[in-house]
């Protein structure tokens, strides 16, 4: 055994000792580093890491700008809704909860699913909106029967609102929950509950109808509950859109439709169209919807009966239906054949009822034919076996020019989703589509505006303002002007009653001769000022004294939806149409513009299936009467008003 002497363990104690307390000095030299690293070098960057772990920015939602018509009326705007929550945590089960709620406000299965379903998802003190949009008296029951409801709580907001629902439904469009495909980036998308203009000027103007959000600082705890608000700034509302749109006068066209169709054969479109400046005064597509459900989603039955009627509710026609134009085509017919001289005015063709070509005959719709008739009377009686020959002589491509020059087959750029452009035929058309050559019987069917021409009423109503103002290029629109631009127009226009105001002809010139569009105005007036003409029966009868001279031009049109046969057409089937399937029969197509002395508004006017054009014709009568008396075009707009009288609080 080997014994050490006392020296040598001392030393070996005291060497040891230095060790351990070397390691421990250096030790505690890296704590007190690290330390000082901590709170002193980078205190700034843990400071702000626990302030962000303690304070949550929370985005606000901006109020959303209101639609404006041209007076300053609303068309879209944001109104108080009241919603009912329950906060899971604070009632002791969810399901018997949501059975009281059912005994006071209507709870479909489905939005019980919806609710349990965000329950699951989210933590328990987060309140889950139950139901959105509540009556008064709905949430009146639920504050009364409060205390029998724990965990339920009424909360405020702001809802979209449009005061005409279905009137004027295609042109504003709706706002709807926001999807997973119109994420951009922009952090107000995220926000839960948040709304977007998902169809007409609520989607075309969204970005500007929007708004900037605001913020809000809270803090929470470590759970992410809410303590309290630290501070708020609120966001920039969105702006303000005013539309070209007449309230009064959409609302007359949306009346006339409801009143004089039966409810089952409400499918129609109807165009207002000022034809100096494109302003579009009424756009109404029916049957409407009420963009309000989509704000809250529709339910399964709505949805059900939006998606199934076959008058197709969902589809703007205005700017989206597709139609054969018909007889409303011929003006077009017969402005190509004068600029290529094909026939003159005074030049008559005899109608006897039926032309042939080859071994086809193609029929006049009046049996036993017109006789004789000239340009003008072609267009007031609506002789097809006239368009026939014309159309003959021309040839399918100098249709197709003028038809493309005066807007038909064209986008119109009126912006709004969902536009057609519509097809004007032409031979090189047919080649690249159909790898066949154009025959010549197409085009005696295109004369007359059948077979592949297909247009959309917004084109049809740019179409006759070309006509009626001289073959000037105006195109539609519907965002006003600004103030100044607005109000110089409206004191030419005021200046110019008994004509075009001058500040308009800045608009290019189609190069038609003024005395051929002259012949085709006279073809117009006798359609329904003279007793053989297409549309008599929708001559003017205003009230107003100082309008009563006031007359209108048109043109009908009637446009096959299938074929007729010879022993249908010899039978005269085309005249018990109460017999024909409504989806069998013809489509009832008109076009005007007034007054004829001095032209400032066009009509387009198509019914689906609407049995022939005079039907058409009969709908617009009221509609030019209700424009004529009020003359929104010569009256000025509420921002023109604040521009002539400064310090004048104004409508926006």
């Amino acid at each position: 055994m080997m014994i050490t002497r006392d020296g040598d363990w001392t030393k070996m104690f005291n060497r040891r000792a230095v060790v351990l307390g070397g390691v421990q000095a250096a030790l505690i030299t890296t704590l007190v580093g690290r330390m000082y690293y901590l709170q002193v070098i980078e205190s700034d960057r843990y400071k702000m890491l626990a302030e962000g772990n303690r304070i949550n920015v929370q985005l606000l939602p901006p109020p959303r700008g209101r639609i404006l018509d041209r007076f300053g009326q609303p068309l879209a705007v944001n109104s108080q809704q009241f919603r009912v929550l329950v906060i899971p945590e604070q009632t002791p089960k969810v399901s018997d909860t949501l059975n009281a709620l059912a005994g006071l406000i209507e709870l479909a299965d489905y939005e019980r699913d919806r609710i349990k379903k965000d329950v699951g998802r989210h933590r328990s003190f987060v309140p889950i909106t139950v139901k959105e949009n509540l009556t008064w008296d709905e949430m009146a029951r639920i504050q009364v029967n409060a205390p029998d409801l724990p965990g339920v709580v009424i909360d405020e907001g702001l809802t979209r609102d449009y005061p005409h629902k279905d009137q004027a439904a295609h042109l504003l469009g709706y706002v709807a929950p926001v999807d997973e495909e119109d994420l951009n980036g922009d952090p107000l998308l995220q926000l839960p509950g948040f709304r977007i203009g998902k169809a007409g000027v609520e989607r075309l103007y969204d970005s500007v109808l929007r708004g900037q959000g605001g913020t809000s600082q809270v803090e929470v705890n470590a759970y992410g509950r809410v303590i309290r608000e630290l501070e708020r700034r609120e966001g920039e509302p969105g702006a303000d859109i005013m539309l070209t749109i007449d309230e009064r006068v959409q609302t007359a066209a949306a009346q006339t439709i409801a009143t004089q169709l039966p409810f089952e054969e409400q499918s129609a479109a109807i165009n207002v169209m000022d034809i100096y400046t494109g302003e579009i005064l009424a756009m109404v597509s029916s049957p409407g919807f009420d963009p309000q459900i989509f704000g809250r989603a529709p339910t399964p039955q709505e949805w059900k009966d939006l998606s199934s009627d076959a008058r197709a509710p969902l589809t703007n026609k205005a700017i989206a239906g597709r139609y054969s134009p018909g007889s409303t085509f011929k003006p077009c017919v017969a402005l190509a054949a004068l600029e290529h001289g094909v026939i003159a005015p005074e030049q008559t063709i005899h109608c006897s009822g039926q032309t042939t070509l080859g071994s086809r005959t193609w029929y006049c719709w009046k049996k036993g034919g017109h006789g004789s008739v000239d340009m003008p009377t072609a267009i007031t009686q609506s002789c097809d076996c006239y368009f026939y020959e014309v159309a003959r002589r021309l040839g399918v491509d100098r249709i197709a020019a003028m038809a493309h020059k005066l807007g038909l087959g064209e986008l119109t750029g009126i912006g709004l989703p969902g536009e057609q452009k519509g097809l004007i035929p032409t031979e090189a058309w047919k080649k690249a589509a159909r790898g066949e050559p154009w025959q010549q019987g197409e085009t005696l069917n295109v004369g007359i505006g059948q077979g592949q021409v297909n247009v959309t009423p917004i084109q049809l109503v740019t179409y006759v303002a070309r006509v009626a103002n001289g073959g000037l290029a105006v195109k539609p629109t519907l965002i006003r002007a600004t103030a100044s631009t607005a109000a110089a127009a409206a004191a030419v226009a005021r200046d110019n009653t008994d004509g075009a105001p001058t500040a308009m002809n800045g608009l290019e010139s189609l190069s038609i001769p003024p005395e051929h569009v002259e012949v085709v105005h006279r073809g117009m007036f006798g359609a329904v000022n003279s007793g053989g003409g297409t549309a008599a029966r929708a001559a003017l009868k205003l009230t107003d004294a100082d309008k009563l001279d006031w007359k209108m031009a048109g043109k009908t049109g009637s446009s096959q939806t299938h074929g007729l046969k010879r022993a249908e057409r010899a039978l005269g089937e085309r005249k018990t149409w109460d017999t024909v399937p409504w989806e069998l029969r013809d489509h009832g197509l008109f076009i005007a513009f007034g007054p004829f002395h001095a032209p400032r508004y066009a009509i387009s006017c198509i019914i689906e299936h609407g049995k022939a054009g005079v039907n058409a014709a009969v709908l617009v009568k009221p509609v030019m009467e209700a424009v004529l008396h009020l003359d929104p075009s010569r009256k000025p707009r509420v921002d023109e008003v604040a521009a002539a009288a400064p310090g004048q609080e104004g409508a926006l």
